[in-house]
């Protein structure tokens, strides 16, 4: 294993001075958290990580859960992962101090939750889940149900679960089939099977704690006609003991990555004895579960970032350890041999990583910061951060999970052969963050959120909204002539994509909605290209800023001339891509619809 697998130094740059995470502790309900307060816990979550999930990495994924007997037994190390972050807090850092929680801004629990999934991103699955099942809980759901769920959950006593998908309803949940009765008091009765639950069941906790999706008896057809269930593995008595709440494992996925996290088939009701309880009203369900998808969605990119990061770190330190040849313009075989990280093509990749997993995760922290922001404002400035969030949550999900892919592929070639054996955790990493553009909906669902709603909601409101916040970073790097270049190109990059943007929506105007979303995926690589460049152009201001004001020496000065120099390298080489893409964007042409007469494929 490599010995790095985040920067610090980046986290506390990308949070304090770039997006000023600092700042929200002038609001009341962020209060605590200061700039030495989120450095603390920075690197206090960097101490935590180096105990308690970057050794267990590789065992983990040597030594998957397994299905015995109907018990789901998992790595020895979760446990006690559990146990040590309820005890820091970390399940419920977000919720408000009165259900335990630590009021934590997003901005720094992404940043945690960066260190971590970096350290060991299946682990994090765990409590990941749990806290987000725990917060649309607090959101939604009856005060008696707080008191009964949250506490152990928060404890790590409980694991919380999202149960969506059906075999014969994947991204379409219109399609569900689960049902439930209504048996009085509250209650009902489920009956279903749910498919690929992450968490869904395992022997180092006590209860899991689903929150199904159902179809309730006579409810409307499609989406209008879900709502949403609190359905614990073992139902809680009265008198505090537990009965089983007929949900049955029926089977464990053996994954291609991701393999310290059990993903479950489970079956609900076969002797028609499961109870679920009602969270909010009756139909409303997928608009309670979007809350958790949403959150969960803006840890996917996050996660996505995180095992780019190790990844990258892994490759560098290979890089600087590995002589191979000499420079192409040194042909005397007597001299030594020279490191790989001199030669062009591994500085390429290794600039190319490192560009990956910066700007995405700047792109994260900014989602973030918006999502604090939704917490704290009210009235018209808190629909503007609202719209914000909307337009870029699927992006953030989509840029740093398929570019993340090609950052660790890039990182694998850096190692030639040896990366694809299992001496080096780059094989561990490319299998691992291949799911990545699968959860929490496939990169051709959020671009068609994208592109289908997002851009044209609220008559382009969102949109707005976003080039106005581009615009103004555009304007302070404006204050620096070694910038101006880039400042013209991303500039001239928003002006095409406004034009894209306007004939693609010129085309849903005319009601032909199938060739208005064919190319949805390209656009989104389009936008989130540009989207990256924006927060490179921001890093690149910040810190030309310091070093003009500050003076940075020795290693400091390195971070922050490599920052800049990292800024080019994004414009010159990826910014570029947009040409093609917009091309075809614009172009009439069309290849993939359905027609009388089709084509083979």
């Amino acid at each position: 294993m490599a010995s790095k697998y985040v920067s610090l130094q980046n986290l506390k740059f990308t949070l304090n001075r770039v997006h000023q995470a600092h700042e929200m502790s002038h609001y009341e309900y962020f209060k605590d958290y200061d700039e030495d307060a989120i450095n603390m816990m920075i690197d206090a979550a960097k101490q935590f990580s180096d105990t308690y999930l970057f050794p267990f990495y590789e065992d983990m994924d040597r030594n998957e859960p397994e299905l015995e007997d109907g018990v789901v037994k998992v790595h020895h190390s979760v446990k006690p992962l559990l146990e040590a972050m309820a005890e820091g807090g970390y399940i419920g850092a977000g919720a408000p101090a009165e259900y335990g929680g630590m009021q934590m801004p997003s901005a720094l629990s992404v940043a945690l939750g960066f260190i971590m999934s970096a350290a060991n991103n299946g682990a994090m699955g765990f409590s990941g889940l749990t806290a987000g099942a725990a917060n649309l809980i607090l959101t939604f759901a009856k005060e008696e149900y707080k008191e009964k769920y949250i506490p152990n959950m928060f404890a790590g006593k409980w694991q919380g679960t999202m149960v969506l998908t059906e075999p014969q309803a994947g991204s379409s949940l219109s399609d569900i089939t689960t049902t439930a009765k209504p048996i009085g008091d509250g209650k009902y009765r489920l009956t279903g099977q749910k498919i690929f639950i992450s968490g869904g069941d395992y022997d180092a906790v006590e209860n899991i704690i689903h929150l199904v999706l159902a179809r309730v008896e006579g409810a409307p057809k499609g989406t209008k006609g879900i709502s949403l269930f609190i359905v614990p593995k073992y139902r809680i008595e009265e008198n505090g003991d537990f009965t089983f709440n007929d949900v049955t494992p029926a089977g464990i996925y053996h994954k291609l990555g991701q393999k310290g996290t059990p993903a479950m088939h489970l079956m609900f009701g076969e002797n028609d004895d499961c109870e679920g309880y009602l969270v909010g009203e009756e139909n409303k369900g997928l608009s309670y579960m979007f809350q958790l998808m949403n959150e969960a969605r803006i840890l996917v990119g996050l996660g996505g970032c995180a095992i780019a990061s190790a990844a990258y770190y892994a490759s560098l330190e290979y890089a600087n350890e590995r002589p191979q040849g000499r420079r192409l313009n040194d042909k005397d075989p007597d001299q030594p041999q020279t490191l790989i990280v001199n030669h062009p093509d591994v500085k390429r990749m290794l600039l190319l990583q490192k560009s990956i997993v910066e700007g995405g995760f700047s792109l994260v922290a900014e989602c973030a910061k918006y999502w604090d922001y939704t917490r704290v404002l009210e009235g018209e400035e808190k629909e503007k951060y609202e719209l914000l969030l909307e337009i870029l949550t699927p992006v953030v999900k989509t840029y740093p999970s398929e570019m993340g892919i090609v950052s660790v592929s890039n990182g694998l070639q850096v190692l030639g052969g040896s990366g694809f054996c299992k001496d080096f955790p780059l094989e561990n990493y490319y299998r691992d963050i291949r799911i990545y553009p699968l959860y929490e909906g496939t990169t051709g669902i959020q671009s068609m959120d994208l592109l289908g709603r997002k851009v044209t909601m609220k008559q382009g409101k969102a949109v707005k909204y976003l080039f106005a916040e581009v615009n103004k970073d555009i304007e302070a790097a404006k204050t620096y002539p070694e910038l101006s270049k880039y400042v013209k190109i991303l500039e001239e990059k928003l002006q095409v994509l406004q034009s894209v943007t306007m004939k693609l929506i010129g085309i849903a105007m005319k009601g032909n909605i199938e060739l208005f979303l064919s190319d949805a995926n390209l656009y989104m690589e389009f936008f989130g290209t540009i989207a990256v460049a924006w927060q490179w152009l921001k890093q690149a201001t910040t810190a030309k800023q310091i070093l003009l004001t500050e003076n940075p020496q020795g290693e400091d000065l390195k971070f922050y001339e490599s920052k800049i120099h990292t800024m080019k390298f994004f414009f010159a080489y990826e910014v570029p891509k947009t040409l093609g893409l917009a091309q075809r964007l614009m172009d009439d042409e069309v290849l993939t619809i359905a027609t009388e007469r089709e084509v083979a494929v």
